[in-house]
């Protein structure tokens, strides 16, 4: 009761007095505020290089404004269609794959009372999180190699995998769960560790079963946190990693690898074609958006304490 009589009073002063008596925490706040401004609003300057055809010795005002001369181009480019689809399921299988490992895993390690073995296991399943893109695909050309690979060898095979459009997806999803899922299960690690454990106590009592438990108190403590990062995760859906895409990729498996980000970066790097793949990008961008702010209206009505936008 003392509490909220201290909390309305806090709030019943202006904001300027609020502001005074907290400088400090203002201040420590101003910080990482003009770095974001700095660093992520400042730069939307350049967004109209898209509506231009930019030329670096013109400068931004000096080029002549296009509209939407670049986004028509884009979609009547041969290669939109696929893009786009390409760049869609490779996001949603991959979403749809690897947001439930970590839980699983994290409900799993929950249930380990042996101390070392579950030390143990955690910095094995840690430990690709901290390996690089570029040691990771190399990692993979070996396993996946047609001569002495690893997985041929298990099948008694010789097949080229990377040379195979049917087999990438599986590969960069695959590879995906190996590499981050351990790193995943962190934060529900932390909340399951945060659960009374007087309730598995009455639960055991009244003869709940392991599944039982799971069920009716792990999963609802972990509700909020896991609709927190698939927002998150909705956050990035249009964002396929281009590094490992760019690196896995052949000119055989084109058909399902050849996605937004490599397009971006072959436009805009190699053939310097500023306006068009800035146009491209934020189109990307656009659409990104769009899941983001749906996938959060469908987290609202889950619950109601998890909307964040």
């Amino acid at each position: 009761m003392k509490n909220q009589k201290s909390a309305v009073a806090l709030h019943s002063k202006p904001l300027k007095q609020r502001m005074l008596d907290n400088w400090q925490l203002y201040a420590m706040l101003l910080i990482p505020i003009v770095l974001t401004i700095i660093y992520k609003y400042l730069p939307m300057y350049g967004i109209q290089i898209a509506f231009r055809d930019y030329k670096a010795s013109r400068g931004m005002f000096g080029s002549e404004w296009v509209g939407l001369k670049w986004f028509a181009r884009f979609f009547s480019a041969p290669t939109c269609v696929r893009m786009l689809k390409n760049t869609i399921l490779l996001s949603f299988y991959s979403l749809l794959w690897s947001f439930p490992i970590p839980i699983i895993l994290a409900l799993m390690l929950n249930q380990v009372r042996f101390q070392r073995f579950k030390r143990t296991t955690q910095t094995v399943l840690y430990a690709p999180h901290f390996i690089s893109t570029m040691v990771i695909c190399g990692m993979i050309r070996i396993f996946l190699s047609p001569s002495g690979g690893l997985i041929n060898l298990l099948l008694g095979s010789s097949v080229d995998f990377l040379t195979e459009s049917s087999a990438f997806r599986t590969i960069y999803i695959a590879s995906g769960i190996w590499q981050d899922a351990g790193w995943g299960i962190i934060v529900y690690m932390a909340t399951l560790s945060n659960i009374d454990t007087s309730l598995y106590e009455a639960a055991k009592v009244d003869g709940a079963s392991l599944f039982q438990r799971i069920l009716h108190i792990d999963i609802p403590e972990l509700r909020s946190i896991m609709v927190l990062n698939l927002i998150m995760s909705a956050g990035g859906l249009m964002n396929v990693g281009f590094e490992k895409v760019w690196l896995l990729q052949t000119d055989l498996n084109k058909a399902t690898s050849d996605v937004i980000a490599v397009y971006v970066y072959q436009q805009g790097i190699e053939n310097a074609k500023y306006s068009y793949s800035t146009a491209v990008g934020l189109f990307n961008t656009a659409v990104n958006i769009i899941l983001l702010i749906a996938v959060n209206k469908l987290a609202s009505k889950i619950s109601e304490d998890t909307s964040f936008v």
